[in-house]
């Protein structure tokens, strides 16, 4: 199991015994470091003891007025100092851009591809502040153990600890190249006696396919393909019949590369969700991509 606890609080000094560690360190004396820190000789002289005793390690060495870094402390300021940039980076970006930072999503390769990347200048246009980064997921992950903001997930409303905003029910169809064909078959019977394409994540897709059209209890042999590209190309090339979902193969039938084989498109088993972990406060860029999309899927009359 993971371990999500922070080390204890005695080990994270307070940033003004680093601040006052960091300008002792650079100027030499408590004076130079309280001039700059608009602080007293005496506060800057109680932060370095503060801290010298938090940490169990001697920290100055007094001589005369100058004061110095021991070794120890030198090699000690040098990690701190790196905290220090990357806090004040961190309120900088925060200053600059209140509503932005980063959104990370885990996609699946079609739906990135075919759907949302063709709309995604339209989000960056309107939302320039938020910066997506993709990666590709083909099934159900823990959010726990990831660092993904939220996913798109294809199928039912059973991925556990996740809240669901679905985007667009799913159509198939049985497409082959022309080549394939001699003549249309006649019957759904003929259909499932062509060579088979299907994707193995949906493995009852044509036996649904057939009872939509009418014949019963079907659950013909098919080439397995893990994403929908590969399969596509396969029967673009003559392999065999494929169920493809229209919207993501509409270049190849409006090319002739793939043409209906029987009938029009029947309801696949699930639907396209924009899925983030539930009970998590939805961060700005989050937000702003949730709304967005729900309006595109609005406009796009997609949602079923």
């Amino acid at each position: 199991m993971r371990n999500t606890h922070m080390l204890p609080r005695r080990y994270l000094p307070s940033i003004a015994s680093l601040l006052a560690l960091e300008a002792v360190g650079r100027l030499g004396t408590a004076s130079a470091a309280a001039t700059e820190l608009a602080l007293t000789q005496g506060a800057i002289s109680k932060q370095l003891q503060v801290l010298e005793a938090q940490l169990g390690v001697a920290l100055i060495s007094r001589e005369k007025q100058r004061l110095s870094l021991t070794p120890a402390a030198q090699d000690y300021l040098a990690e701190a100092r790196k905290a220090l940039k990357i806090l004040s980076d961190a309120s900088l970006h925060l200053r600059a851009n209140p509503a932005g930072g980063a959104l990370n999503l885990a996609i699946l390769p079609a739906f990135g591809m075919h759907w949302l990347a063709p709309r995604l200048a339209r989000f960056a246009a309107a939302h320039p502040e938020v910066t997506v980064n993709l990666s590709t997921r083909l099934r159900p992950f823990d959010f726990e153990g990831s660092h993904f903001d939220a996913a798109i997930h294809y199928g039912r409303e059973d991925w556990p600890g996740v809240s669901f905003l679905k985007l667009m029910e799913e159509e198939i169809q049985a497409l082959a190249a022309p080549q394939l064909l001699s003549q249309p078959p006649e019957s759904v019977a003929r259909v499932l006696q062509l060579p088979l394409l299907q994707l193995e994540s949906r493995p009852g897709d044509w036996g649904r396919w057939s009872a939509q059209k009418g014949l019963e209890g079907q659950r013909p042999p098919a080439m397995l393909f893990d994403q929908f590209a590969t399969m596509a190309q396969a029967a673009v090339h003559g392999m065999g019949v494929a169920l493809l979902p229209p919207w993501q193969v509409r270049a190849d039938l409006e090319a002739g590369r793939l043409v209906p084989v029987f009938g029009a498109p029947v309801a696949a088993s699930g639907a396209y969700y924009l899925v983030s972990p539930a009970g998590r406060g939805a961060r700005a860029p989050l937000a702003s991509f949730r709304d967005w999309l729900a309006s595109e899927t609005c406009q796009t009359g997609e949602t079923g």
